[in-house]
């Protein structure tokens, strides 16, 4: 019976990371489909994908430039929306485009009498605007969730790593299962 349960819990550990991928593109796709919902499959993902093209060329244009900030300069003065718009908008800055924050990965000793290390992202090497000249942030993602911590740390507790920050994001958010 043990020896049931060992394959059963081996088939389980090959066929429910497949299963749940699988599981998830479909629905996007399905998402996506039902956005456009043109009778054929696929179409809706073709036109998204298209549309995305067509609005990142004419928003790259620079007649089109002082368009886009005259409605993010409204955008940023209605209360609710700004703090939403401003919030999204910098985590997609972070992750994807000519501003990325988290290309920086780093180790951090989290104390002075300890050996313990976490791994995280520098995002700003200076705080001289919050007046203070010692320390840098650094951003600390949770494994297996989408949250994280922003810790200020003294700059002498940071070691930069020579690895490229997609594998280090992989790593930490598996819990270390991941191999860098």
């Amino acid at each position: 019976m043990r020896t049931l349960f060992r394959y059963f819990l081996n088939g389980l550990l090959i066929i429910a990371p497949i299963a749940i991928t699988v599981f998830i593109v479909v629905g996007i796709i399905d998402w996506l489909n039902s956005i456009f919902d043109l009778g054929i499959p696929g179409l809706g993902i073709l036109l998204m994908m298209a549309l995305l093209t067509i609005v990142g060329f004419i928003g790259s244009s620079f007649f089109v430039k002082p368009f886009f900030v005259a409605v993010e300069t409204l955008v940023h003065k209605v209360p609710i929306i700004s703090i939403i718009y401003s919030s999204i908008k910098d985590l997609f800055d972070a992750f994807v485009g000519d501003n990325q924050k988290f290309n920086r990965p780093v180790m951090v000793k989290m104390s002075e009498d300890s050996e313990n290390h976490k791994l995280g992202f520098v995002t700003q090497d200076t705080l001289l605007q919050l007046n203070i000249e010692d320390k840098v942030a650094v951003y600390f993602p949770h494994s297996y969730n989408f949250s994280g911590e922003l810790f200020l740390v003294p700059r002498r507790n940071v070691t930069y790593l020579n690895l490229p920050s997609s594998e280090v994001m992989k790593f930490i958010v598996s819990g270390g299962v991941s191999k860098l």
